[in-house]
C-alpha cells in the first residue's frame, strides 16, 4: 500500500466535529490500498472530549505522537470558564469582561496563526526522522488550527515530499477572525501565512465550493472539493418524541442566533395552545448567553430543554428522535461557504431540516438537491412560519417525514474513495 501520514491536531478522545473528518477517512483509506500513518499531538489541551471515538481508530494503525506546549493550559488561570469557551470558538460579543477582552486581544495578536504554533517547531524536527524511517513520500495536514499547515510548509521546504493541505474551514475570513482583536500587523501576519500555504502545497482540498472559489484567487495549486459526510446507517425504523422538537445539535454560537425563529415561534405559541403545549426546542451542546437571552426575550424559556455537550453517539440518538433539525449559520458573506458538518448526519437521519442562514449559503444547494428540507434567510418570517404550520399539521397526523434522494455520495467510504484518487 502507498503511505501517507496525516497531520491533524484532533484526534480521539477529542470531541466535536473537527476530530471526525480525518478519523473516517483513515478509518476507510485501507479500503483503497492507502496505509495511513497518523501524527497527534501527546498532551493536547482539548476543549471537548469524547471517547466514543476511540473505537473508531482502525486496529493496527500507526500513531507518533509529541508533546505540545498549551497557552491554554496557562490562560485557565485567569478564567477557566472563559478560556474554554474560546478555545471551542464560542465568543460573545456583547457585554464582554476585561479578562475576555484581554484573552482575546492575545490570543489574535500573540498566538499567530494560533495557540498551537509551538508544535509547529518541535514537530518538524521529530517527523524529519519517521519520514525517513517509514519512507513516506506524501503527507497531509488538516486545520484548523492552521499551525498544523506550517509544520506541512517546513516539511516541504527540507524534504523532497508531495503536500496535500486540507481546509475544513477558510483560514483569514472565518467569520470569528473579526472577533480576535487582530492589530494591522497580526492580521497581515495571518494573510502572508495563508498565502505560503496556499502556494506551496503541492494540493489543496477544501469542504466547498465557495471557499474552493475564495482560494482561487489566492493560488493556482489544485483545489478539490471533498466535503465531510456521515458513517451511519440510513432510513433505519426509530420512535419519535412524542413533542413537536425542534433540535439543534452541536455548539450555538452568539452569531447563530436566528431571532426570525424565535419570533415566529413566539406568534405560533401565543396563537395556538395546542403548538404552546406541544412545542420543545432541544439544544444539545453549548449555547451562548446571548442567543439565551433572544429565547427568553421572546418567551421561549418554558419550552427549552438545554441537554449541553453529549457523546457523538448520544448526539445521533437525539438527532434520530427528533421532529425536525434546525441548522444555522452566522447571517455574513464570509459564512457563504461554511457548510457544517452535522448538515450531513442530519441528511442521514431523515428528518426535516430546517436551515437559516446568509444568503447565497451553499447549504441550501444540498438541501434542495437531497430534498432534505428548507432553507430560510435571517430575514424571512411569513414563509418561515407556514412551513412550520404545515410541519406541526403534519405532526399531529403523524405524518411529518420527508423523502430524501442522492444522499449516498456524501458517504465517509465515498467521500474517502475519491481522496485516495487524489493521494
Amino acid at each position: 500500500m502507498k503511505k501517507v501520514l496525516v497531520i491533524t491536531y484532533y484526534w480521539p478522545p477529542a470531541g466535536g466535529p473537527g476530530v471526525q473528518r480525518w478519523l473516517k477517512f483513515v478509518k476507510y483509506l485501507r479500503d483503497f490500498n492507502v496505509e495511513p500513518i497518523v501524527y497527534i499531538p501527546k498532551n493536547p489541551n482539548y476543549p471537548l472530549v469524547d471517547e466514543s471515538f476511540l473505537k473508531d481508530i482502525p486496529e493496527g494503525i500507526t500513531i507518533y505522537s509529541h508533546e505540545i506546549l498549551e497557552p491554554y493550559r496557562w490562560a485557565k488561570l485567569l478564567s477557566r470558564k472563559k478560556t474554554k469557551r474560546i478555545s471551542a470558538g464560542i465568543i460573545n460579543t456583547k457585554d464582554q469582561s476585561f479578562i475576555e477582552k484581554i484573552l482575546l486581544w492575545v490570543r489574535g495578536n500573540l498566538f499567530v496563526p494560533d495557540a498551537r504554533k509551538f508544535w509547529v517547531g518541535p514537530s518538524v524536527k521529530f517527523l524529519s526522522n519517521i519520514i525517513d524511517k517509514e519512507q513516506i513520500s506524501s503527507i497531509i495536514t488538516t486545520g484548523p488550527p492552521h499551525s498544523v499547515h506550517l509544520i506541512g510548509l517546513r516539511l516541504k521546504q527540507i524534504m523532497p515530499i508531495n503536500w496535500i493541505a486540507d481546509f475544513r474551514d477558510p483560514w483569514t475570513t472565518i467569520g470569528y477572525h473579526k472577533k480576535l482583536k487582530l492589530s494591522s500587523f497580526a492580521a497581515q501576519k495571518h494573510k502572508r501565512l495563508e498565502s505560503k500555504v496556499l502556494n506551496s502545497a503541492d494540493k489543496i482540498i477544501v469542504t466547498s465550493a465557495t471557499t474552493k472559489q475564495e482560494f482561487t484567487t489566492l493560488t493556482e495549486q489544485p483545489i478539490t472539493v471533498i466535503t465531510n459526510g456521515f458513517d451511519r446507517g440510513v432510513g433505519q425504523k426509530k420512535t419519535l418524541d412524542v413533542k413537536f422538537t425542534i433540535s439543534h445539535i452541536g455548539s450555538m454560537l452568539s452569531g447563530r442566533n436566528p431571532t426570525n425563529l424565535w419570533k415566529v415561534l413566539s406568534e405560533l405559541l401565543n396563537q395556538d395552545k395546542a403548538f404552546k403545549k406541544a412545542l420543545l426546542l432541544r439544544f444539545i451542546g453549548v449555547i451562548s448567553d446571548e442567543v439565551l437571552s433572544s429565547l427568553s426575550h421572546y418567551g421561549l424559556q418554558d419550552n427549552l430543554e438545554l441537554v449541553g455537550y453529549v457523546s457523538h453517539h448520544k448526539a445521533l440518538a437525539f438527532q434520530d428522535m427528533s421532529q425536525i433539525l434546525l441548522l444555522a449559520e452566522i447571517d455574513s458573506i464570509e459564512t457563504q461557504g461554511i457548510i457544517p458538518g452535522k448538515l450531513f448526519e442530519y441528511i442521514a437521519a431523515k428528518r426535516p431540516i430546517l436551515a437559516i442562514g446568509p444568503k447565497g449559503w451553499e447549504v441550501g444547494a444540498i438541501i434542495n438537491e437531497t430534498n432534505a428540507g428548507c432553507i430560510f434567510e435571517y430575514t424571512d418570517e411569513i414563509e418561515l412560519k407556514n412551513v412550520l404550520l404545515s410541519w406541526f399539521e403534519q405532526y399531529k397526523k403523524g405524518e411529518l417525514k420527508i423523502s430524501s434522494s442522492g444522499i449516498e455520495t456524501y458517504s465517509r467510504r465515498e467521500l474517502t474513495r475519491k481522496l485516495s484518487e487524489l493521494i
